[in-house]
């Protein structure tokens, strides 16, 4: 924030004894009879207040600052020479915009007097300000540091501000220029948005309580509003003095506690307040805070019809693409005929199976070559044992190759079984249909979510539109109320006592402007006759 220009106060009268009006020498040197102790500071008290000025201003560092249970505020001001007692009452400490500590250095503005209990001169401080900086620039500091160090700026506890309100509720003035330019931008850009006036001093001692109060009233009386969605805080442009409102620590902590969010909007682009560090999205200007609170609903509708087109395009593809990969898969020559493979695979089975029976009786004609060729030596040796056990062996070699046969068959039935089933359940005809089936489903999914949105949409903006028309001041005045302004200012006339005999006053009705001019005035009673 820019530093206030400050000008230094006129140039302090200093002490000068020989102002103090006294006895004449001749009288001075006399001696006097014995006097009291009060008699004493009695004459002295006088002699200062006759020879010092009844205003002075004071330079000096603050030290030994000390506030009593009363209120008022006693401290010391000294320079490298001396030390001067003050005394600040409870009535002008309360008007302190900043806190006083030890160490600063200020200009002082009061009396110089005597206290005579303790015999001590004071200065009855009633304005201080620090040297150097403003009072409002330094008591805007002390209260940003502070405040920072107890995290109220932190962005980790600031609100997410809603992209799409609802209801909200502008507290402001009801007569600046900052509330029409707000209601103007929100409804431009935000037609079905319900705007709530809290009607709030923006300048003046009382203005800080009472922001604050709206404030809280809103957070705890918001569902009575019909539920509210976020807080403009703001006002236009002015001075450091003007805005000062929105540097009261009432008006932070009321902000802080608030569980609505909060956007500040307080004079021109370079006036920082503490109630824009403080809240939960600052805008440089009123009608900023008001863009920044609702989107344009032009561009929303152009996003939405955007994503419609964009979401029909998708599903248009993704069925094509289906379609393609479909007949792509019908093309090939196993899906047109699912059996021809398994017949493949059996006429491979075929061939297997005459490659072992083959293989079976070359192997028996072998070993029966060889019985053949051993039986001739058997029968020279010793024919009957030998065909016995002979025989014996051949009947455990003809069971082995029985059940080898027998097994190796079953093994490749089970096989073949087990190849047909999981043919079926992999057949391509069978899981084209179900893709299709889904596809179709999606189809009917996603247009009926299009229709359905549209519909909700058309649904909130018909009701919006109604509600609009329900509170516009033309539906009023089509009722039969009017509105009546002063030619003077175009000023809004709301009573009697605003106008006087013979100003000009104009009136405007559903269907027109009518102009007069003021005769006389009465409060009329109720059902008055003509």
């Amino acid at each position: 924030m820019a530093e206030l220009p400050f000008e230094p106060p006129p140039e302090p009268q200093r002490f000068d004894p020989s102002r103090v009006a006294g006895p004449t020498p001749a009288s001075r040197s006399r001696e006097t009879g014995p006097m009291t102790v009060s008699q004493l500071t009695g004459l002295i008290k006088r002699a200062i207040e006759s020879g010092v000025p009844s205003t002075v201003n004071v330079i000096g560092e603050v030290s030994n600052v000390k506030r009593h249970g009363s209120g008022h505020l006693y401290l010391t001001l000294k320079d490298r020479f001396s030390e001067l007692s003050c005394v600040m009452w409870r009535s002008d400490a309360q008007r302190l915009k900043f806190v006083l500590n030890d160490g600063m250095e200020v200009i002082a503005t009061g009396g110089v007097e005597v206290f005579e209990k303790t015999g001590r001169y004071q200065l009855y401080i009633r304005k201080i300000e620090p040297r150097g900086v403003g009072a409002l620039e330094l008591a805007f500091r002390q209260l940003r540091e502070r405040l920072a160090a107890e995290g109220l700026f932190d962005l980790e506890r600031k609100k997410p501000v809603p992209r799409f309100p609802r209801r909200i509720v502008l507290i402001t003035s009801p007569t600046g220029a900052a509330i029409s330019d707000m209601i103007r931008t929100l409804t431009r850009r935000f037609p079905c948005l319900h705007i709530l006036l809290f009607p709030v001093s923006v300048q003046g001692p009382a203005a800080s309580g009472e922001i604050a109060r709206a404030i809280r009233r809103v957070n705890t009386e918001h569902e009575r509003f019909g539920g509210v969605d976020l807080i403009i805080v703001g006002r236009g442009g002015g001075s450091l003095e003007d805005l000062w409102a929105f540097n009261e620590e009432v008006v932070a902590r009321a902000i802080c506690e608030s569980s609505i969010p909060i956007i500040s909007g307080v004079g021109h682009e370079t006036d920082v307040t503490i109630a824009d560090l403080v809240a939960d999205a600052r805008a440089a200007t009123p009608t900023a805070a008001a863009e920044l609170a609702v989107p344009v609903r032009d561009e929303l509708l152009a996003t939405i019809n955007t994503h419609g087109r964009r979401f029909a395009r998708m599903a248009q593809r993704l069925r094509e693409i289906s379609r393609d990969g479909l007949n792509s898969v019908l093309r090939l020559a196993t899906q047109r005929d699912p059996f021809l493979l398994i017949r493949r695979r059996e006429q491979v089975l075929d061939e297997f199976a005459s490659r072992l029976e083959r293989a079976l009786l070359n192997r028996l004609q072998f070993n029966r070559r060889r019985l053949a060729a051993l039986d001739a030596i058997v029968q020279r040796i010793a024919p009957h044992r030998f065909v016995f056990r002979t025989g014996r062996a051949l009947e455990r070699v003809e069971h082995r190759l029985r059940l080898a046969i027998h097994l190796s068959a079953n093994r490749c039935g089970m096989r073949l079984l087990e190849t047909n089933s999981r043919l079926d359940r992999l057949s391509p005809v069978v899981r084209s249909i179900e893709s299709t089936r889904r596809l179709d489903r999606a189809e009917d999914a996603v247009l009926a979510g299009i229709r359905d949105r549209l519909e909700s949409l058309n649904q909130v903006l018909s009701v919006t539109e109604r509600l609009l028309n329900a509170v516009s001041y033309k539906s009023v005045m089509a009722r039969g109320y009017s509105i009546t302004r002063l030619r003077r200012g175009s000023i809004l006339l709301r009573s009697i006592n605003e106008v006087r005999k013979g100003e000009h006053i104009a009136t405007q009705l559903i269907d027109g402007k009518i102009e007069s001019q003021i005769v006389s005035g009465s409060e009329p009673t109720l059902f008055e006759g003509p």
